[in-house]
Order: structure tokens, then C-alpha cells, then sequence
């Protein structure tokens, strides 16, 4: 039994099949049109659909703030809870296509699926990072690379179930497929042995003690740089198919997103390696904000969507992948250079707070922006803003030296 509990089969693998399964959230662009198409072939106002995904990504971050502690001391159960909770969602998303019910899908795919996503997000982070102690960043990488790959991997797999089985019958198809690939990687996660948790009790004081943390400028630094640049990628991100039919691609859509998706989960993996032979793990969000806003700079001042410069947007839409999975990669790292690896899912879950406010604010302040002006190209003012800001930020508040001593803090 023994040459199967290793740092593969016991924390790769199963971080892998877990953030290949709730990495699909970012399908949604996938769902939401034929969707739309059913409630409105009905009578029924499909404007509220969007709230859905804004809503998912709000629990994910929540429930990661709020449930870290548990996770921290229970990654079997809160893996399995994920597992349930995410499955359950897309099942009853598909459920609520079939009844026409908005409210059950903003329930079902905001709110369970949401809270899926969140403890399943950071069940095997930490055993990741204990079994590659010396590689922290590569560990981290390869957790939420498959987070990024699920797009790639499942956007034609998606797109042939809508076309095949409609898009009820594809989400249950879905829920079954996501469920068996995470139950196994749920049974598979395993700490290494001889590493003890801390067990103490926890009361409501001292529950609400850890948000203290948003007293030290450093985390606050790191917590805004990592909302803005989560906000700008999901502002773009929620709007890459319809970026893609502004240019003229409309057609090759499909293979665009799944191109991405490749990006976004080389980002996660390739930034948190170099991470790893950087003395200053920060140095990797000042490269990601950095190229960003260069890119977004050559895109806004070419008028590369309303022009229709195809290969302007396609590579603006890469290099924001990139930096988008790379930032998610190289915050637990980051957070455990500063803060040791002693109370970590904690700490990490309260920094993807983040991902919850930029869950309400990215995809939302750009669907305003667009419905308000007709143009995807001022979503890129409204990012460029941000990018700037955030360099500011990162420069000012966020430094940092690797500290080994801070190991068992």
C-alpha cells in the first residue's frame, strides 16, 4: 500500500480531478445562451441569468473565507461536501432548465454549486504544498492548472452534449461525469503522514479573531492586487466568446476558449514554478500586472476589437489567461512565504474572499459597461485603470522575503 501514498497519487492526482471538475464553472458562457434561448422561447425574461455565475464565484470566495478553519482540520470531509454540494448544483441547474425557473438556477448553480466550489477549491491546496515542500509553487500549479484546463478540456466535450442532448439533459450528463471524477480524487487526498494538525477549539471570538489580518498592510496589499486582477480577467474573460464575434470569429469560438483555457492553465503552472526560483515570490504578480497592462494598452490604443484586429484580441486574451491563472497559483505560496504554512487554508481562504467581491464587480461592471456604450473596447479604459492601479499597490504594500523559520508558524 505504501508505494501508493506518495505526492502523485495522494496529492497531484486528486488536486487534479478535484479542480478539473469545479474549474468548469468558467463554461458557463457555454450554458448560458441556449439557456437564455429556452426562457425566452417560453415568455420568460432571461435577464437575471447573468447573476448566476456572479453568484457562484461570490459563494466560492465565502465559503472559502468562513469555512478555511474547517477545511483546514477536515480536508476528507470538506472534499466530499464539495463533491456533493458541486454535482447537486449542475444537476439541479439542469432541473431548473426543465421548469423554467430562474430562481432555482440562481440557487442551484449560484448558491450550492458556489459553495462547492469554494471548499473544493481549497481541500487539497495545503496537502499539496505539505507533500512538495520544497516545491511549493510547482504543487500549487498543479492544482489549479486543472482548474484552468477544465475549460479547455470540457468546452467541445460541452458544446457536443448541448448539441447532442439539448442542454438539460447535458447538464445531468455533466453532473454525473464531475461527481465520479471528484469523489475519486476526494478518496484519494491524503496529508502525508507523520504531519499533525493543530485540533484546538474554536469559539466565536476567536473564529472572528483570524479577520484581523486585514489589519496588516501587507495582506491588505496582497488581497487588492489579487482582486483587481481577478476583476479585470473576469471582466474580459465572461465576455471572450462575444470579443471573438466582435472580430469576426464567431466560428472558431469554441477552439479560441479552449486556446485559452490552455493559457490560463499554463499561466497557473508556469508562474508558480518560476516563483519557486525567485527570491521575491511577489516579483511574479508585478511581471503578470506588468504584461497586462502593456497589452491592454496596445489593444485600447489600436482599437483592436472595434476594428476587428483579430490577432491584437486573441493575444490581449492570452496574455490575460496567463496572468489571470497565474495570480490564483502564486497566492497560497505567496501568502505562506509571509505567513507560514501553520494556519494556511485559513489565511488563503480568507484572501479568496477577493474572488468573491471580483465575482460581483468584474463580468457585472462590464456587462454594464456595454449595455450603457454598444463596445467591448471600453471594457479595456475600465481594465487599464485597474491594472495601473494595482502596479501601485503591489509597489507600495506588497513586500515580501521568503522566510523558511516561518515554516511551522
Amino acid at each position: 500500500m505504501k508505494k501508493w501514498s506518495n505526492k502523485w497519487t495522494r496529492a497531484a492526482i486528486p488536486a487534479l480531478l478535484l479542480h478539473c471538475g469545479i474549474g468548469t464553472v468558467y463554461c458557463w458562457s457555454l450554458f448560458s445562451a441556449p439557456i437564455a434561448l429556452t426562457f425566452t422561447a417560453n415568455g420568460i425574461s432571461a435577464s437575471a441569468l447573468g447573476w448566476a455565475f456572479s453568484l457562484a464565484i461570490f459563494f466560492l470566495g465565502m465559503s472559502a473565507a468562513f469555512l478555511g478553519n474547517f477545511v483546514e482540520k477536515n480536508i476528507h470531509t470538506a472534499s466530499l461536501i464539495a463533491t456533493i454540494c458541486f454535482a447537486v448544483g449542475v444537476a439541479g441547474t439542469g432541473l431548473a432548465v426543465h421548469l423554467h425557473s430562474m430562481p432555482l438556477i440562481l440557487i442551484c448553480y449560484g448558491v450550492i454549486m458556489g459553495i462547492g466550489l469554494g471548499l473544493g477549491y481549497l481541500s487539497p491546496v495545503k496537502t499539496l504544498m505539505l507533500w512538495f515542500k520544497d516545491n511549493k509553487g510547482l504543487a500549487t500549479g498543479l492544482a489549479v492548472a486543472g482548474f484552468g484546463a477544465a475549460k479547455m478540456i470540457f468546452s467541445p466535450i460541452i458544446e457536443g452534449l448541448i448539441n447532442g442532448l439539448g442542454t438539460e439533459k447535458a447538464l445531468y450528463v455533466l453532473a454525473c461525469i464531475w461527481f465520479v471524477m471528484m469523489f475519486v480524487g476526494h478518496l484519494l487526498l491524503k496529508k502525508p503522514d507523520g504531519w499533525v494538525e493543530s485540533h484546538e477549539k474554536t469559539d466565536v471570538k476567536t473564529f472572528f479573531k483570524r479577520f484581523k489580518i486585514f489589519l496588516d498592510p501587507k495582506f491588505v496589499g496582497i488581497w487588492l492586487v489579487f482582486y483587481i486582477n481577478i476583476t479585470c480577467g473576469l471582466a474580459l474573460i465572461s465576455h471572450e466568446k462575444d470579443i471573438y464575434m466582435a472580430v469576426g470569429l464567431g466560428g472558431s469560438a469554441a477552439l479560441l476558449c479552449t486556446l485559452t483555457g490552455f493559457f490560463n492553465a499554463a499561466g497557473r503552472l508556469g508562474y508558480s514554478t518560476i516563483g519557486d526560483h525567485l527570491k521575491d515570490r511577489n516579483t511574479i504578480y508585478k511581471i503578470i500586472l506588468i504584461s497586462e497592462l502593456l497589452f491592454t494598452t496596445l489593444a485600447l490604443t489600436t482599437g483592436a476589437i472595434s476594428k476587428e484586429i483579430a490577432f491584437i484580441c486573441i493575444a490581449l486574451l492570452i496574455v490575460v489567461n496567463l496572468g489571470y491563472g497565474g495570480g490564483f497559483s502564486n497566492l497560497p505560496t505567496l501568502l505562506s512565504d509571509v505567513y507560514g504554512m501553520g494556519k494556511i487554508s485559513s489565511i488563503h481562504g480568507i484572501a479568496l474572499s477577493a474572488w468573491a467581491f471580483a465575482g460581483l464587480t468584474g463580468n457585472q461592471i462590464a456587462d454594464l459597461i456595454v449595455s450603457k456604450t454598444g463596445s467591448y473596447q471600453n471594457i479595456l479604459i475600465f481594465t487599464l485603470a485597474l491594472y495601473a492601479v494595482a502596479i501601485v499597490i503591489d509597489l507600495l504594500l506588497v513586500r515580501t522575503k521568503h522566510s523558511k523559520n516561518q515554516e511551522h508558524a
